[in-house]
């Protein structure tokens, strides 16, 4: 949109769709982004009276989830093409409420993965209204939870902290999952990465459905963070929760292949949200400068100011392409690549970091200032470093597929 809008081969169709989701994001994402940033208490977001909850109705109502659905579309570029603007453009809004909408749609991606019809209907039936959660971050492991191809992921001196166990006809899982878990303390139902078989370190996993109504689960306060505060994270604690064998849809000989494809597309998503984040500041400080009047004309007048705004574009168009293309192929293809999705997250959320804290320097002093809003975009893309894998430790795995 704007500034950067110079898409190629978009039907008035997708067109439609990306101005829809533009609307959304400016008119709903937006200011209630700006209020839940706000909010001093983290349980104040999930509140029954918060506007959190109008985001969530304000978003199905937009009937995004048919285009996923659509025969003409599954599997072809062009649903990528409109799912990758339709994500920057959620990002764009903002991208802790991006996120948190993202991984509602876990469980049913999930059920529908094994096309087992009792799992579709229990979990992915038209207007469903469950809310998913990713829980795989664990009390003690982080990042190298991702670390498939590392020397220690096997290793059974690595002791999990979730741990599911078949009895009979049901699995009894036991265990923690961290405080980041996204959506963690509103999901009605929890995509549960957790371990089988403990002997084998973090490589015997599985992957389950865990409705979170369940006897035995508990859940943590909302986590106080720095930013994304939008995006609701906590704890969930499993104490001999009985779950049918059915709904462990991933086991063991298939865990790894299928965690390394939920990464590919999960930092596939992260690119292209956070492309739009670095949009967002981008056109932010391109507005702020052509306003500010400091000796006798607007700032983006001055040489320094003026290389500085380039510079965020050119750092911006470059995210976008990367992103973009990754993401296109992971959504036409079975996703494979994770190097280049690695690739795709860590250069656009360092790019979303880096453009965002020039639109603070752009911003002087005013930058600091909560009456603007380049400072939560630094905030919120600071975050994206760490979470979906730290980039530190995705760069080794990304490595490790290169050499």
């Amino acid at each position: 949109m704007g500034l950067t809008d110079i898409e190629v081969e978009l039907s008035e169709e997708d067109r439609s769709v990306r101005d829809l989701v533009h609307k959304f994001a400016a008119e709903v994402m937006r200011p209630a982004g700006k209020i839940l940033d706000r909010m001093a208490d983290p349980a104040d977001v999930i509140a029954r009276d918060s506007v959190l909850w109008n985001v969530f109705e304000k978003f199905r109502g937009l009937g995004l989830d048919a285009l996923a659905d659509d025969p003409s579309l599954i599997g072809t570029p062009r649903l990528g093409r409109i799912q990758a603007m339709v994500s920057e453009e959620l990002g764009w809004g903002d991208s802790g409420l991006a996120i948190s909408l993202g991984v509602c749609g876990f469980p049913a991606f999930f059920a529908r993965l094994l096309g087992r019809q009792e799992l579709i209907d229990r979990f992915a039936a038209p207007g469903n209204r469950e809310i998913g959660c990713w829980a795989i971050t664990e009390p003690n492991h982080g990042s190298d939870v991702l670390a498939f191809n590392q020397p220690f992921f096997e290793s059974p001196q690595i002791r999990a902290d979730c741990i599911a166990t078949k009895d009979g006809d049901s699995y009894v899982i036991r265990g923690q999952k961290a405080a980041w878990v996204s959506n963690g303390t509103i999901a009605t139902v929890a995509t549960l990465f957790c371990t089988l078989d403990p002997a084998h370190g973090m490589r015997d996993g599985g992957v389950a459905l865990v409705p979170l109504d369940l006897p035995g689960v508990s859940r943590g306060a909302p986590l106080d963070k720095l930013g994304q505060r939008a995006l609701n994270q906590g704890e969930i604690f499993f104490d001999d929760v009985r779950i049918p064998a059915d709904y462990m849809v991933v086991g063991s000989d298939s865990y790894q292949m299928v965690a390394e494809m939920v990464l590919t597309m999960a930092n596939a998503s992260m690119g292209v949200t956070f492309v739009g984040v670095a949009r967002a500041a981008l056109e932010h400080a391109l507005a702020y400068a052509t306003e500010r009047v400091q000796g006798g004309v607007p700032i983006s007048q001055h040489q320094a100011v003026k290389m500085k705004l380039f510079h965020m574009f050119r750092q911006t168009e470059a995210a976008r392409a990367l992103a973009r293309r990754v993401f296109i192929y992971n959504s036409s293809q079975q996703p494979a690549l994770l190097e280049y999705s690695i690739a795709s997250k860590t250069f656009c959320t360092q790019t979303a970091f880096d453009v965002a804290h020039t639109a603070v320097t752009i911003f002087g002093g005013n930058g600091l200032s909560r009456e603007y809003p380049v400072e939560k975009l630094l905030r919120d893309a600071r975050a994206s470093l760490i979470e979906d894998g730290c980039n530190d430790i995705l760069g080794l795995v990304a490595a490790d597929k290169l050499c």
